[in-house]
């Protein structure tokens, strides 16, 4: 899952290999961070393999702590005899994966609070078609596609809508695009669609984790199996979060302004889900972190 071709970090790399290479000068130099960093990958392709014989092969655990104790065991000894170098260039490596796993770990916490806090505040879908049941909104022509990533709850922006502009169009579409642990989804299972009630439907898309996603072209599948949508009246309807910064549980507030830093330079949905841009509304929503 972890192979993935992403053409700017491969830039990244290349320019970080370079001023490596140059910082250090010359291979002797080199060696100490180089042996840091191959021991370090030994262990963790051991801490790994572990994680695989008992959830994947499905290994007795003492079978497989005995095995994985054995080349555990050796690489420790590799590792221990390198970090004698450390103070010689092997804290560039120490430095680099820190770095990296900050910022990684940060992004993947702050992602998870700010689910949690969308989903907490959300309104239950039922609940949603009940006011829609009791109130009966103006219904204009259109179809319209709110986009979540929360499975469960209203989506933010559909409920703001109708809080708001006190209109539905007639055909609502809630949508939610997901990432199964698998390089590729046949397309018979990428699409599921629910109707549920008073013209609103709840299409579910996964894509694998080595395929772009295409909403349009999902909706299209969809289409042919039944749901109503115009394809030239068809608008999108994403909430856009504002991420504030606050003192609540969950992250510090340093990890707070780099996951913000962060989401700010993150790649626009517009985009990512190859969204026509002249078709998409964005609606504010502020989430406290």
């Amino acid at each position: 899952m972890g192979q993935i071709y992403v053409p700017q970090v491969n830039w990244a790399l290349m320019f970080a290999t370079l001023v490596i290479v140059i910082g250090f000068g010359s291979s002797t130099a080199l060696a100490a961070a180089y042996g840091i960093a191959v021991t370090l990958t030994m262990i963790i392709t051991v801490l790994l393999l572990y994680v695989v014989m008992t959830e994947r092969w499905q290994w007795p655990k003492p079978a497989a702590i005995a095995v994985v104790a054995l080349f555990f065991t050796i690489d420790l000894a590799f590792f221990g005899a390198n970090a004698l170098k450390i103070l010689q260039g092997g804290w560039v490596t120490l430095a680099v994966a820190l770095l990296l796993f900050t910022l990684m770990t940060t992004w993947k916490t702050g992602r998870r609070l700010v689910a949690e806090r969308l989903t907490a505040r959300a309104v239950p879908l039922d609940a949603f078609l009940a006011t829609v049941a009791a109130v009966r909104p103006v219904r204009v022509p259109g179809t319209a596609v709110f986009m979540t990533a929360q499975p469960t709850g209203t989506p933010p922006a559909l409920a703001h809508n109708l809080r708001y502009n006190k209109v539905l169009h007639e055909q609502v579409i809630v949508l939610t695009v997901s990432t199964a642990q698998q390089p590729h989804v046949p397309p018979d299972e990428r699409v599921s669609v629910q109707a549920l009630g008073h013209d609103l439907f709840d299409v579910r898309v996964q894509y694998g984790f080595m395929e772009d996603p295409d909403v349009p072209e999902a909706l299209a599948q969809a289409r042919e199996q039944g749901l109503p949508l115009d394809a030239d009246d068809l608008t999108y309807f994403l909430g856009r979060e504002t991420i504030i910064v606050t003192r609540r549980k969950g992250m510090a507030i340093w990890r707070e302004h780099l996951f913000v830093l962060m989401a700010r330079n993150a790649v626009r949905a517009t985009a990512f889900f190859r969204l026509p841009p002249e078709r998409v509304v964005e609606l504010g929503v502020q989430v406290e972190m």
